[in-house]
């Protein structure tokens, strides 16, 4: 958090390496962290639109049980065959 304040700015170049290093260090910190967010993100759209196919499929399933082939459509079924 050094790199805002007015001392960092204006520096006599004792201890910079140090400032460098602790700065990458930092800087790949948040790379990491970006990354697990990102991540976390995308599996979670990835499993919650599963979940909802998984749940979509059920509903039509159900629906398909309930419903009843009229005499008409077996005839055009079997009628070809």
């Amino acid at each position: 958090l050094r790199c805002c304040t007015a001392a960092s700015v204006v520096t006599d170049g004792s201890g910079s390496a140090a400032d460098e290093r602790s700065l990458y260090i930092m800087r790949v910190v948040q790379i990491a962290v970006m990354c697990v967010l990102a991540l976390t993100v995308v599996f979670g759209i990835f499993f919650l639109g599963c979940n909802l196919l998984i749940k979509s499929e059920g509903m039509i399933n159900f629906l398909v049980k309930e419903r009843r082939p009229s005499k008409e459509v077996e005839a055009v079924v079997v009628g070809p065959y």
